[in-house]
């Protein structure tokens, strides 16, 4: 039985704490929060788990695996105690604040042969599994784009801006179904909250071919929109996770390029229109998915899926978006940020 301690009770440790209290392999032995209340409503999920408000207590006590579901700006210091206390950690997107801070927890963990895995949790889902399933088979040809739209009213953070709350989905997302990264990006955002970060932002990224993928994300919106497409040569996606079924549909639709010299006085281009499916996915919870992979991790010593180093490239992605933010959508090479 894997022992759990879970830092931080507010919107989505309390989601952690039922998932892990739930497995038969782990137990949540402990939960920390600096507020009572919050303590009070998480071990409802975990009624038999300790309560502190102190991390030291926690770090000192006999269990296994440290959880972090806490403001972005306290994962470095947090994750890096958990490590040199000997605990392998999950922590929540995005890794940390800096490429820096998640180089040095990637070589502590890798040190002590601790397992560090950050909650992607999109990457978990059953519809952005059978995407990459779809994508790294070849069904869709070539893929050309990832166009997503990430909007809502809220929620505002105030430690980080839209693109590190909301378009960090989409990164880990592209990371996991392209099995590729982005050669540079451009983004531009604003704020209307006087003093806030960037409520809505616009993120391109550009690749080593003619792919491109790009990224509407927005706290003030009227509605919440959780929508993708995804064109390829052969077939397109669209993948709209609010669907409460039939999330991803399959087109069988594209363009044709005239390839013979007569044709191309004839048309350069041709539209190709088939059917559309929209094939079954399974039920799994994501987050059920998530905590099942970290306990084998654990327990067969196994590289996570959405590990330190996935966690490291989206958040280089993340920093470099910020910096086009700052000189108004300038385009910025990851080898700018990262010295490659």
């Amino acid at each position: 039985m894997i022992r759990i301690g879970v830092i931080g009770c507010g919107y989505w440790g309390p989601n952690l704490i039922r998932n892990f209290h739930d497995n038969d392999r782990s137990a949540v032995a402990m939960v920390c929060d600096l507020d009572p209340a919050k303590l009070a409503r998480a071990t409802r999920f975990a009624p038999t788990a300790q309560t502190t408000t102190d991390v030291a207590t926690m770090l000192t006590s006999d269990i296994d695996a440290v959880v972090i579901a806490t403001p972005v700006s306290s994962h470095y210091e947090l994750a890096l105690a958990a490590l040199e206390a000997g605990k392998h950690v999950l922590i929540e997107k995005p890794m940390a604040a800096t490429s820096v801070q998640c180089a040095r927890l990637i070589e502590e963990a890798t040190r002590r042969g601790l397992v560090l895995m950050v909650d992607h949790t999109f990457v978990y889902t059953g519809a952005v599994r059978k995407i990459r399933e779809l994508v790294q088979n070849g069904d869709l040809g070539q893929v050309y784009y990832y166009d997503s739209v990430r909007v809502n009213l809220g929620l505002f953070q105030h430690d980080v801006d839209v693109l590190w709350d909301l378009a960090v989905h989409d990164l880990s997302i592209i990371e996991y179904v392209l099995g590729r990264h982005p050669v540079a990006v451009s983004a531009s955002g604003v704020s209307h909250v006087t003093g806030s970060p960037a409520n809505l932002a616009f993120l391109t990224l550009f690749f080593d071919d003619e792919t491109v993928a790009h990224v509407n994300a927005n706290w003030l919106a009227p509605v919440k929109i959780r929508r993708t497409l995804i064109g390829g040569s052969k077939k397109m996606i669209v993948y709209d996770d609010l669907e409460p079924s039939e999330k991803i549909k399959i087109y069988d639709k594209g363009i044709t390029v005239a390839e013979q010299d007569e044709e191309i006085y004839k048309m350069l281009i041709g539209y190709r229109v088939g059917d559309m499916w929209a094939p079954n996915l399974d039920s799994v919870e994501a987050l059920r998915r998530e905590t099942d992979h970290f306990l084998d991790c654990i327990e067969n010593r196994q590289r996570p899926e959405t590990d330190g180093a996935m966690g490291q490239r989206v958040v280089e992605i993340l920093e470099a978006a910020s910096l086009s933010m700052r000189e108004r959508g300038r385009p910025v090479a990851l080898s700018e940020r990262t010295g490659k």
